[in-house]
């Protein structure tokens, strides 16, 4: 029986690799989307946002079944609670990334990144791209010194996203009010697709480590794949 239910703790961490690629690959598309006006590859991350969903459920599933039938303790338990809050973090930033492809399948066949932010665009979905490729080797390795990386990514994504926001509230911005709604909106999804990778990050350290204030404070190191014995 105690095989069986470290067998389920690994199936719970691969399933959160699984989604967390199929993240990566909404990220990059939208993006692409985003920035060429692609409405077909704006399409395919509309439709393909269902098997996020549906993966997500089903790990949600997994760990209720494991909750219920295991009733794990200590570190445990800690993986199974971790792995249901990590599942919705990563569901909401399938969701960003459809949001972005609806803008561009909204805005087709003009452009939806407005004059002027073509570049802040590009830079903002690059590093969110990078950010998901980076969550993904944080789940599959638990090396908790990736967090830092992802902090720092961030933060730049932030810089990006203020940016947006004081070029559409200066007296030289000249978009109309569609641009302008198009440039708050996008940069909002690409700025809290990345703080809900953040927030993963942190439930990862408190994971591994029992702090949660281990993200901000930078002590972070590695810890064994899910499912290793630790104490509480």
């Amino acid at each position: 029986m105690r095989e069986v239910f470290h067998q389920s703790l690994e199936d719970v961490q691969s399933r959160l690799v699984e989604i967390a690629e199929l993240v990566t690959i909404a990220i990059d598309k939208a993006t692409r989307a985003f920035g060429t006006s692609d409405v077909a590859l704006a399409e395919e991350v509309i439709q393909d946002d269902r098997l996020i969903d549906e993966r997500t459920v089903s790990l949600d599933e997994l760990a209720i079944e494991i909750l219920a039938m295991q009733q794990p303790v200590a570190r445990d338990l800690r993986i199974v609670v971790t792995a249901l809050r990590v599942s919705a973090s990563l569901e909401r930033m399938g969701d960003m990334a459809e949001h972005i492809a609806q803008l561009a399948r909204t805005r087709y066949p003009d452009r939806a990144i407005p004059k002027g932010l073509k570049g802040t665009f590009t830079k903002m979905g690059e590093l969110d791209v990078q950010i998901a490729r980076t969550l993904t080797e944080l789940l599959r390795t638990q090396d908790l010194s990736i967090a830092e990386h992802l902090r720092n990514s961030d933060d730049d994504v932030d810089e990006l996203h203020a940016s947006v926001f004081e070029k559409v509230l200066s007296d030289s911005w000249q978009g109309e009010a569609g641009a302008t709604v198009d440039a708050t909106l996008a940069s909002r999804y690409h700025e809290r697709f990345a703080d809900h990778a953040v927030s993963i990050a942190k439930k990862m350290i408190y994971l591994g480590t029992g702090d949660w204030a281990g993200l901000e404070h930078g002590e972070v190191g590695a810890v064994g794949a899910v499912g290793t014995e630790a104490t509480a």
